[in-house]
């Protein structure tokens, strides 16, 4: 009898263990979403940045922050050219019809005519509208490149 509990412990102790370490189906779609919205900024892609920012969007530099509008004429011009992320670390957080999340990133960009390599964590805020997934803020926080997010 002492076996079996020991068993049927371990056992909760590992599906507990699992459940724990894996992304919820949301988590999974919203983090390939934000994968995909780099690719999209990079390709100039702005007819699906368009469906993907709400229209009340706004987006927040260095240098500046702004509205939608704004964001898709920039990227459009080329004015910034976000040529690649490189991503090196996520996390992912429901709340409710509301998903945070946060990219630990290696931006290679295209600005005032050189190409730059930054760190930043860029926190993204997405929200269920419609039966879609829409982006309401872009925010680039600079950091030193030993910066790390705590899960």
């Amino acid at each position: 009898m002492k076996n079996t509990y020991k068993i049927v412990g371990f056992f909760m102790f590992l599906f507990t263990q699992v459940g724990f370490s894996q992304d919820s189906d949301v988590a999974k779609q919203v983090k390939e979403l934000s994968i995909n919205k780099w690719q999209w900024m990079a390709d100039k892609d702005v007819d699906k940045l368009k469906n993907l920012f709400d229209d009340d969007a706004r987006f927040v530099h260095m240098s500046g922050s702004w509205d939608k509008k704004r964001e898709l004429e920039i990227i459009e011009s080329g004015s910034i050219w976000y040529k690649q992320a490189n991503v090196h670390d996520t996390v992912v957080k429901e709340f409710g019809e509301t998903v945070i999340v946060w990219n630990r990133i290696t931006l290679v960009a295209h600005v005032r005519g050189d190409d730059v390599s930054t760190e930043f964590t860029v926190t993204e805020v997405y929200q269920m509208q419609n039966d879609a997934w829409k982006l309401l803020d872009l925010t680039f926080s600079s950091v030193r490149d030993t910066h790390k997010i705590v899960h």
